[in-house]
């Protein structure tokens, strides 16, 4: 038997974080919350997910210096990051490719399948 992908959330609205967890355990992928950057490196240091879904506007370190610190990494520069933002409008993909973002949904206007597609469109 095959282990479930896991899949780091990082979100800092536990509401947001709960619901996210839950679209992607329904479909038997595991998952971790991070509430913000810091967390979610110390744990990916410990346990490194299969991708990442990442808020940009986190409380303390933002979104991109998660991303950077990810890039500084050989090991961990190519995981892949699906940026979920009620930003999504004012971010450009091309821009934030080179930083591993595969894909970015709006949170505004996703729904759930929106998140079971993006996650596993980039899970090896």
């Amino acid at each position: 038997m095959t282990k479930a992908p896991f899949v780091l959330i990082v979100e800092d609205d536990e509401w947001v974080a709960e619901q996210l967890a839950r679209t992607l355990n329904g479909v038997g992928i595991r998952t971790e919350h991070a509430p913000h950057a810091l967390a979610a490196i110390d744990m990916i240091d410990a346990l490194p997910p299969a991708a990442i879904v990442l808020d940009v506007l986190l409380a303390g370190p933002n979104a991109f210096t998660l991303l950077h610190e990810l890039k500084s990494h050989s090991d961990l520069a190519d995981l892949p990051v699906i940026l979920c933002t009620a930003s999504a409008d004012q971010l450009v993909q091309e821009d934030l490719s080179a930083y591993g973002v595969r894909q970015v949904l709006d949170k505004a206007t996703m729904m759930p399948d929106d998140l079971v597609v993006a996650v596993r469109k980039v899970l090896p």
